[in-house]
């Protein structure tokens, strides 16, 4: 690396730190003059880095938000903490992060150094999450793996168990990861059985790229969340669910997601929701957690398990209103 180049990232490291720096101190710890201090500001920004200026004694150099994300400089505590923090979103899903925080995840560990890649899987090892009870959690390093995959059109191997159990090996073109409710999903086409698949992660074991790239293939639908909706509402055994809910379809689907249920507006104050197939008590628990009132139309079960539901919660907490489950059609 050049002796410019070199002390480009060196100011760029001072830079990122939260405060404002007289250039006379940028001078001193760089060990340049002033003036190769103002030249290296303009390189930065020819290179996209927003660096303001400001004049007078108190005045200086700082970093500070622009139009788009420039690539940062990260210490080890930070790039370790960071991975260590992205690791735990990935492996219990959040509405709205999960897959930025899997992409960035893969993005970091790519280019972590051995020594601190050896640390961020010795924090995972010697950590145990508190389970959250929603459901199953994946590898995070299943995730990464496919995700870079899908970013490199590679062709992966894993091994997969079904919902019955029987185990087998597949060869697939990843698509697209989708985090659908409590679950992570891949979409891919598989090779050996010509069609295209979705595959539970959490069933999936063993992934490795293999090398072989593959041309971009068209998806049967307008796009992998679509995908996995269309799959999921044809597969069983699992609770469906048709709902008044009233609240708009924006905050409803803000809350539910659209892998997880389809909405449709009825008025400003209100929207009809059929939820994808799940267990009744999951669905039970998403609908209970909307923060609403809401009437089921079906099925009578999901009916049945709410009174039971709320009756325990009555007598648990004293008197009070009943949910509406009304399972009369309409």
């Amino acid at each position: 690396m050049s002796e410019t180049s070199a002390r480009l990232l060196n100011l760029l490291s001072l830079l990122q730190t939260p405060r404002e720096w007289p250039g006379s101190e940028l001078a001193d710890r760089l060990r340049v003059t002033t003036r190769t201090i103002r030249r290296d500001i303009e390189r930065l920004r020819d290179l996209g880095y927003p660096v303001h200026a400001t004049m007078g004694s108190e005045g200086g150099y700082r970093l500070a938000a622009g139009a788009a994300m420039p690539p940062l400089l990260l210490d080890d505590e930070e790039a370790v903490a960071i991975a260590v923090g992205l690791r735990s979103t990935a492996g219990h899903t959040v509405d709205g992060v999960e897959e930025a925080s899997v992409r960035a995840l893969a993005k970091l560990e790519q280019v972590l150094p051995a020594r601190l890649r050896r640390r961020v899987g010795t924090l995972g090892t010697a950590t145990v999450p508190m389970p959250s009870g929603d459901g199953p959690t994946v590898d995070p390093a299943h995730l990464t793996v496919l995700a870079a995959a899908v970013a490199n059109q590679e062709r992966v191997r894993f091994t997969y168990r079904a919902g019955a159990g029987a185990r087998s090996k597949r060869l697939v073109e990843p698509y697209r990861l989708v985090a659908a409710g409590r679950r992570w999903y891949l979409v891919a086409f598989d090779n050996e059985r010509e069609d295209w698949r979705i595959f539970r992660v959490d069933r999936l074991s063993e992934p490795y790229p293999t090398g072989v790239r593959s041309t971009p293939r068209e998806l049967p639908a307008e796009d992998a969340a679509a995908f996995v909706t269309e799959r999921m509402h044809g597969m069983g055994p699992g609770c469906s669910a048709e709902v008044t809910v009233h609240a708009s379809a924006t905050e409803v689907c803000d809350r539910l997601g659209r892998a997880a249920a389809a909405v449709e507006p009825l008025d400003g104050e209100a929207c009809r929701v059929r939820t994808r197939p799940d267990s009744l008590e999951w669905t039970a628990f998403r609908l209970a957690m909307l923060g609403c009132e809401f009437t089921v139309h079906e099925p009578p079960e999901l009916a049945d398990y709410l009174r039971r539901l709320g009756g325990r919660v009555l007598r648990a907490g004293g008197a009070g209103p009943a949910v509406s489950t009304d399972t009369r059609e309409g």
